[in-house]
């Protein structure tokens, strides 16, 4: 796993570290409904094996490791140590820790072989790594999938023609370019960025926080990409 602190996702771990114990009250008061949108579409089955990059708190960790079962794997790669802990925690009181790996590294080169997983999950977490690294990221999440794996992003969406630019979203977009240590995620087009990295965009659900759209993409493995 890469360690290199100068990395912008990885140089913000201290600042996850932080709040990790206040995180659900802090963020995912407000993102979860995204958030479970995109657990229904990604539909995990029993005896599946799943990877979600960017588990925070382990609240999608504990929903997928119920749904994959005993014969199932769910594994978890964050980079934040403190978030590590606050999410054993609520995997170990669901009682799903016999199937649960939870990992701390970043996920520019993912420790594990081709072919690996039946589903990779992100929930407001791809928008936290920069341009280059997001392809990076997503080519490395193809590789590990096998062939007929299947992909949900969900995060901060940018403005579509149909829709209008509310001045939150104006002043949120204005702050994550003068102050990105401290709004450090942007909107990014999830579809765009999936359908020309190696996937077959299946469905994709909006919604909205405080006027800001939100998407919940599912994709398939494009076969035959390298």
């Amino acid at each position: 796993m890469n360690d290199d602190s100068s990395t912008p996702h990885v140089s913000n771990r201290h600042f996850y570290d932080r709040i990790s114990h206040a995180y659900d009250a802090i963020s995912d008061s407000n993102e979860h409904e995204a958030r479970e949108i995109g657990e229904r579409l990604l539909n995990v089955s029993a005896g599946e094996r799943v990877l979600e990059i960017g588990y925070g708190t382990g609240n999608s960790i504990v929903h997928f490791a119920i749904a994959a079962g005993a014969t199932g794997k769910v594994v978890g790669l964050d980079v934040s140590e403190g978030m590590r802990r606050v999410a054993q925690a609520k995997i170990d009181e669901a009682g799903v820790a016999d199937s649960v790996e939870l990992c701390v590294g970043d996920a520019v080169a993912l420790p594990w072989q081709d072919n690996s997983f039946d589903a990779a999950f992100f929930s407001f977490t791809l928008e936290l790594f920069s341009e280059e690294d997001i392809v990076t990221v997503l080519h490395e999440v193809h590789r590990i999938l096998r062939s007929s794996g299947r992909i949900v992003v969900v995060g901060m969406a940018t403005v579509r023609d149909d829709e209008q630019v509310s001045f939150l979203e104006k002043t949120y977009q204005w702050m994550h370019r003068h102050f990105p240590h401290i709004v450090d995620c942007r909107p990014i087009d999830a579809v765009a960025l999936l359908q020309t990295n190696g996937f077959e965009v299946i469905s994709e659900q909006r919604s909205e926080i405080w006027t800001m759209p939100v998407a919940a993409v599912l994709a398939s493995k494009k076969r035959g990409h390298q």
